[in-house]
């Protein structure tokens, strides 16, 4: 019920969805559980750590505990104080922040790669896109030709009729880069 809440906003005014979509929506999803119940036990305790400590129960257990220890051992409470200088409350917080922040870094790495898979996915699917767009073009082009169609001759046709070259395209987003960074320097 709730997946089909989710995808009822590419349903048309028929009441229903066209299938490519659905289809997409369903293999990514399978896609997604599968990523899921591939993770070593590794990663799956570095992600549940990672989704604990970031919730705001772990700022309440933190805020307590760390209240309670200052407040001991400052006197406050009228106990005997067990940590008057406060280096056991700053060697523990310390290695918890260890731990911790490697636990996130694990869950962040996993992330990012599943970032550059959805990047690469992505950049496939331009990619195909943009060939298909560039046959089309060729094909209509050449239908305009066969039926006497004649259009103002437009230089923009014949580059849009040639295949893009991711390649190409990377090199001369990258001289450009650098270009810039170069400038960036003599200013």
């Amino acid at each position: 019920m709730a997946e089909e809440k989710d995808v009822s906003v590419f349903r048309g005014t028929e009441g229903h969805m066209a299938e490519i979509v659905e289809r997409n929506i369903k293999a990514l999803l399978d896609r997604r559980k599968q990523e899921d119940r591939s993770r070593n036990l590794s990663e799956r305790i570095s992600d549940a750590v990672t989704k604990f400590t970031g919730s705001m129960l772990f700022v309440v257990i933190h805020l307590l505990l760390f209240g309670t220890w200052i407040a001991w051992n400052s006197g406050w409470l009228g106990l005997k104080p067990f940590d008057e200088s406060f280096v056991v409350l700053a060697m523990f917080a310390s290695v918890e922040a260890i731990f911790l922040s490697t636990f996130v870094l694990i869950s962040q790495n996993r992330s990012n790669i599943q970032a550059d898979k959805r990047a690469d996915l992505d950049l496939q699917v331009s990619l195909l896109a943009e060939h298909e767009i560039t046959r089309l073009v060729t094909l209509v082009t050449a239908m305009a030709k066969q039926m006497g169609i004649e259009a103002a001759h437009d230089p923009e046709i014949d580059e849009l009729a040639k295949d893009v070259q991711p390649e190409k395209v990377m090199d001369t987003m990258e001289k450009q880069q650098e270009n810039l960074e170069k400038e960036k320097s003599k200013s």
